[in-house]
């Protein structure tokens, strides 16, 4: 079994704790439905945000979806000049037998202009 990455990102509505969370559990519930996963073949989660989302670590969601077994880990994104504001992205390294051309990486809201190549694949 390898372990890969599955990439995705999406755009926070406000900084608050309510609005983090759900963006976040929105997210994670599309990369696993994307991916056939559960949260057994998840070996670490790395979730970022632009630097105006502050109010709650995005890995509540996570915590909150029973995956307490899950290495999990928050942190802001570089202050990039022009980048993507009130944004979250998450890294996960999955366990799978899945080759690397096979994983669906999921960009929603206003994020998919991250990534305008994988559109036809996010949700």
């Amino acid at each position: 079994m390898l372990t890969r990455g599955v990439r995705g990102a999406t755009t926070v509505k406000a900084n608050t704790r309510e609005a983090i969370l759900e963006a976040t559990a929105e997210l994670l519930q599309a990369m696993a439905e994307a991916n056939g996963l559960d949260s057994e073949d998840v070996a670490s989660a790395f979730f970022t945000s632009s630097p105006d989302l502050n109010a709650e670590f995005p890995a509540l969601a996570a915590r909150q979806m029973g995956w307490t077994d899950v290495a999990l880990l928050c942190g802001h994104e570089m202050q990039v000049p022009g980048s993507l504001p009130m944004c979250l992205r998450i890294l996960l390294h999955v366990n799978t037998e899945k080759k690397a051309s096979e994983i669906v990486h999921v960009y929603l809201h206003g994020a998919r202009v991250l990534r305008p190549d994988f559109e036809s694949r996010s949700g």
